[in-house]
């Protein structure tokens, strides 16, 4: 792996922690819910959107790097430099393995004289 891939994970990884820390720290649109119903303080159900705060600016800030570094991280895994070369020349030749020893394969046993049924002709009456 090379260094500049390393770093882009590491930086890559604490982006999302601190994605994950930003959204944790926010507080909901869904919070206010319950002083929308007679609260006052907003005129549609789930509370009055003003500007955005700098939570969420940082977030979205995060997000993009986060965005950013996915997209570099996938160009690196696809374009990493070829080996000149074919595949059969980076394999390493195996030496031969050896051949084994000959040996004598033993004599097959020898036949019989008689057959069983000349015996049967043999014996007298």
């Amino acid at each position: 792996m090379e260094f500049w891939t390393k770093i882009i994970i590491v930086l890559h990884i604490l982006l999302a922690l601190g994605i994950i820390g930003l959204v944790l720290l926010q507080h909901g649109k869904g919070a206010d819910m319950g002083s929308g119903f007679g609260g006052g303080s907003s005129a549609s159900l789930f509370g009055a959107t003003g500007s955005a705060n700098f939570l969420s600016r940082l977030t979205a800030g995060l997000a993009t790097l986060f965005f950013l570094s996915s997209l570099s991280l996938s160009y690196f895994a696809t374009h990493r430099p070829q080996a000149s070369g074919g595949v059969m020349e980076s394999i390493k030749e195996l030496p031969a393995p050896p051949k084994p020893a000959l040996t004598p394969k033993p004599a097959a046993p020898a036949a019989p004289a008689q057959s069983e049924g000349s015996k049967a002709k043999e014996i007298p009456n």
